[in-house]
């Protein structure tokens, strides 16, 4: 139970760190005792606060160009703007950034000058959601660890675009065009640290091939997936978050050991077109199966083999870990079977 707890713990230390990273770094203290009075200057287009020196807003304020960026600047803000290109020229003595937010402005891949992004040595975040982006920009720092491109046209990834992103942990291509086409065997190759991957509401049949190994969150919502191929997760290993909701994915399309992954925590096949309950891991902990076609809950095909129960008794005093179960919107009559809360003795949450 103890090893239980402490993988659980990890994991959710290890996707916090993904998510508030930013927020530490943004309140850092910084000392200006090398700056000139010229580092001190301020863009008149934007906003320079003069209790946070390292940051410059120039987010919704009609911009057409970015403008010089001052050398002090690690934190940049030009969201809501409408900026079609990004040059070099502005971020020549910019080599302190680590922070760009350029959300909702129109920026093409036309737009981007070559070596404008991959001469920012320090870049950590860039942001380029709700933009006119047909495939993934490169190059790209080194450097970067999270990348937003939600919400744009990207249909293309051309080949090598990641494969110097060792650093990156975060990579957001959801609501974008992507086809199965658009992936080749190594795409992701180069992606040593990915830890979250989402490719939620794009084109997708097939599950995208050759995931980087250390995937822990992997969202692919609002697709049309249809199956799901044998050994599939032996190259995910870690994978603990796992999101298929709204697709097309049927019974016959689920591979033969169906969701029988030890490393799997939270599993959300909602709105698909299952009939009967998948195979999962005593590890499992939330389930949400609701919308499907499921007619009956047959326990004994669904509660984890006694042989997996035994191989590690002192984690399983308990029994499988599933807490959270989505049945509604199937054609589940109640009442629920007795032998299910036999079966899974921590669940606090069944809807139906």
């Amino acid at each position: 139970m103890a090893s239980t707890i402490s993988f659980i713990i990890w994991v959710l230390f290890i996707t916090d760190t993904v998510w508030t990273q930013s927020v530490r770094q943004v309140y850092e203290v910084h000392e200006p005792g090398d700056w000139t009075m010229d580092d001190f200057d301020c863009p008149r287009e934007c906003f320079c606060p003069p209790s946070f020196p390292t940051a410059l807003y120039c987010e919704n304020r009609g911009l057409k160009e970015i403008p010089a960026i001052p050398s002090r600047i690690w934190y940049l803000y030009l969201e809501n703007n409408q900026i079609e290109t990004i040059p070099e020229k502005p971020f020549e003595n910019a080599t302190q950034l680590r922070w760009i937010n350029l959300n909702k402005n129109k920026i093409t891949n036309y737009g981007i000058e070559k070596g404008a992004l991959s001469q920012l040595k320090k870049l950590l975040f860039l942001f380029l959601e709700d933009n006119e982006l047909e495939e993934v920009p490169s190059p790209l720092p080194r450097s970067l660890e999270q990348l937003q491109l939600a919400r744009n046209k990207v249909s293309r990834i051309p080949q090598g675009t990641f494969s110097n992103l060792e650093n990156l942990t975060l990579l957001d291509l959801q609501h974008n065009k992507l086809l199965d086409n658009a992936f080749q065997r190594d795409t992701f190759k180069g992606l040593k640290n990915l830890m979250q991957l989402n490719m939620a509401k794009n084109a997708l049949r097939n599950m995208p091939p050759r995931l980087p190994a250390n995937t822990m969150q992997l969202f692919l919502d609002n697709n049309s997936i249809e199956g799901i191929p044998e050994n599939y997760f032996n190259v995910i290993p870690k994978v603990a978050f796992l999101r298929l909701n709204h697709n097309k994915l049927s019974d016959s399309g689920l591979p033969s050991s169906g969701f029988d992954v030890s490393s799997i925590l939270d599993l959300q096949l909602s709105h698909n077109k299952l009939t009967k309950f998948p195979r999962i891991n005593a590890h499992l902990q939330h389930l949400h199966l609701d919308h499907n076609k499921i007619k009956r809950v047959n326990v004994s095909v669904i509660c984890p083999a006694s042989t997996a129960l035994h191989a590690e008794q002192d984690v399983f005093i308990h029994g499988p870990q599933l807490s959270y179960l989505r049945l509604d919107g199937n054609e589940i009559r109640p009442p629920i079977p007795m032998d299910l809360m036999t079966c899974f003795r921590l669940l606090q949450a069944v809807i139906i």
